[in-house]
């Protein structure tokens, strides 16, 4: 036992004493291998683009360097997406070759020249699309047991034709409208049972093959409403009702039911999602997902114009004050603070409710009570003022509206206001068919109303009628070049100019009448040279809208007008305006800055208008 002992110790020094073992050799990273790229094809097939975008040899050449063998790599991976590059503009019988330093990507001498290159490796795709292949046969097929003749219908909706060029974009783009043709025909669960697209290389032909099953036609059932954590169920459930239940199924159903959510002004979004199945009838369930906005908000609006100075305005807002989506809206304004005067200046203040229905019934109430304090050059007033118009949307662009006005206080010019109160009731039927409220790009709207007043103090008696249009014309056909057009025709009948209360006369001349003329200057003055107003009213504008780079624009405008004594219009002197303008768009429509200079200007009148806003003229 001692003589183990003694051999454990003697030999435990010679083990602590041996070396540690040396870590594996890491082999050195290859250097990275620097080059460029050239993508050459006809200058009239557009596939340079296309390729550069597609090419990863292109995309990765700054981002992700590479060596030599990962160079080459890289270019044996292109050559598939290239030719399917080739192949997305019809081009099925094309070729694509690719050089590294003038060699094959699989040319045996190829690796040893690239580890000797001493800059960087020219890469050269070389893109032969031969002639482009058509589309041939076009077969659509009922599916099995299917009804033919909503397929036959849709496929006479399906925008492809023998002869088209043979992209596959185009053949689903083909499928996704036979789709849609099917579902606006009623069915909702229309879908493509199958597809087969065979390509004829000696003909140059693409042959397409559809089955198509049309499923059962459908109407709605009654829509559910979720997501809403304040606002009344009842209340969502009929808005949607009134759109679809019971009404036979279609795409254009669905969104004005969503819109009429979104109308409600309480959702940051509402989403629709219809069931993958039908309930027993026929019936289709939709369910409508929707996500409340915050109750309040708060905003405001800056605007300017030459001779009057700033003007701003301030809001608060309720959008769900008794949570049936009920907007009370208090607001406050200030205007033409010319060199910071508020003697002179125009104050507003109103509260405005709006109620989304009125018994049930799909008529929307807005109730508004207020107060002004106007120091106009044509005339002065203080006043309160209340009025309630319900309308009434026959559809997703005609409206009519009708409903009672009040209007008491003091009106008169140079300083002298005698008391007044006027009883009217609006009636007016407005249409909008145009693809945006602040800036419009194409579509037109159009207004008239028709207000019949009675002064309680001096028994008079008119109607004021008002005719408002404008047209917007997409001419580019990209939105970037928008003519614009609009007219206003106006009349008071039943009484004499000077027997119409002086708010009520027309007048025209400001920024969003005839610009370069001061507000309400154009028409007959008196001897002060003030404004009298008149009793018709003949407006026109063109402008020409172009967007010149990422959100700015710039416009040309001519505008025109003229107030005549008498109730027919057009009697007055024209007055024309020309200018430019700049637009900067945003989120809530777009910034304006018009310059307006006066073509034929009145005594008095300036000799430019600066006008600051939002939204488009008109």
């Amino acid at each position: 036992m001692l003589a183990l002992l003694v051999l454990a110790v003697a030999v435990l020094p010679a083990v602590a004493q041996d070396p540690p073992p040396a870590p594996p050799a890491v082999a050195p990273e290859p250097p990275s291998l620097p080059y460029t790229t050239e993508i050459i094809a006809p200058d009239d097939s557009g596939l340079v683009p296309l390729a550069t975008a597609v090419a990863q040899t292109v995309t990765l050449r700054e981002r992700a360097p590479t060596d030599a063998f990962g160079l080459v790599a890289r270019v044996r991976g292109d050559l598939p997406r290239l030719m399917d590059a080739l192949r997305a503009q019809g081009y099925w019988g094309g070729e694509v070759l690719a050089t590294i330093d003038g060699l094959a990507p699989d040319d045996a001498a190829l690796p040893a020249r690239l580890q000797a290159a001493a800059g960087p490796v020219p890469v050269v795709f070389r893109l032969v699309p031969r002639e482009p292949y058509r589309i041939g046969r076009i077969t659509v097929d009922p599916a099995t047991g299917a009804d033919p003749a909503p397929v036959r219908a849709a496929a006479a909706q399906s925008g492809l034709s023998p002869g088209d060029r043979a992209r596959p974009e185009a053949v689903l783009s083909a499928e996704s409208a036979m789709r849609e043709a099917l579902r606006r025909a009623g069915h909702p669960l229309a879908a493509v049972a199958g597809r087969e697209a065979l390509v004829d290389h000696d003909r140059r032909t693409m042959d397409v093959t559809w089955r198509l099953a049309a499923g059962p036609r459908a109407t709605f059932a009654t829509p559910d409403v979720v997501g809403q954590v304040r606002t009344n169920t009842g209340l969502l459930e009929r808005t949607v009702a009134r759109q679809v239940e019971g009404r036979d199924y279609s795409p254009a159903a669905l969104e004005r039911a969503r819109r009429a959510l979104v109308a409600l002004g309480v959702f940051e979004s509402v989403r629709v999602e219809p069931a993958a199945s039908l309930a027993p009838g026929n019936r289709l369930p939709v369910t409508f997902r929707v996500a409340e906005r915050p109750l309040r908000a708060v905003g405001g609006s800056v605007s300017y114009e030459t001779n009057y100075g700033l003007g701003a305005s301030l809001f608060w807002e309720h959008r769900n004050l008794f949570g049936g989506a009920e907007r009370l809206r208090l607001e406050a304004e200030v205007a033409r603070l010319a060199a910071g005067s508020f003697t002179d200046a125009t104050y507003r203040a109103f509260a405005t409710l709006t109620l989304p229905e009125i018994w049930r019934r799909d008529i929307r109430l807005t109730a508004r009570a207020g107060a002004v304090r106007e120091r106009l050059d044509a005339y002065d007033r203080d006043a309160i003022i209340a009025s309630a118009l319900a309308e009434r949307r026959l559809n997703d662009r005609l409206a009519l509206q009708a409903g009672p006005q009040f209007e008491s206080g003091r009106i008169g010019r140079y300083g002298t206001l005698d008391p007044f109160t006027l009883v009217g009731f609006v009636t007016g039927v407005r249409w909008d068919g145009t693809t945006s409220l602040l800036d419009p790009t194409s579509g037109a709207r159009a207004s008239v109303t028709a207000t019949p007043y009675w002064s309680v103090r001096d028994g008079n008696t008119y109607t004021r009628l008002l005719a408002v249009g404008s047209t917007y014309v997409d001419v580019t056909g990209d939105q970037r070049g928008v003519l614009a057009l609009r007219a206003a025709i106006g009349a008071a009948v039943g009484a004499t100019r000077d027997e119409i209360t002086l708010d009520k006369r027309f007048y025209a001349g400001g920024g969003g009448s005839v610009r370069g003329y001061t507000f309400q200057s154009i028409g007959p003055r008196d001897a002060g040279n003030k404004p009298l107003g008149g009793a018709s009213l003949l407006e026109g504008s063109v402008e020409w809208r172009q967007r010149i780079s990422g959100p700015w624009g710039g416009v040309v405008f001519v505008d025109a007008g003229a107030v005549g004594e008498d109730a027919v219009p057009g009697t007055g002197g024209f007055r024309v305006g020309a200018g430019v303008g700049l637009r900067y768009l945003t989120a809530i429509g777009p910034i304006r800055v018009d310059v307006g200079v006066p073509l034929n200007p009145q005594r008095g009148d300036p000799a430019y208008g600066l006008y600051v806003g939002i939204g488009q003229a008109f």
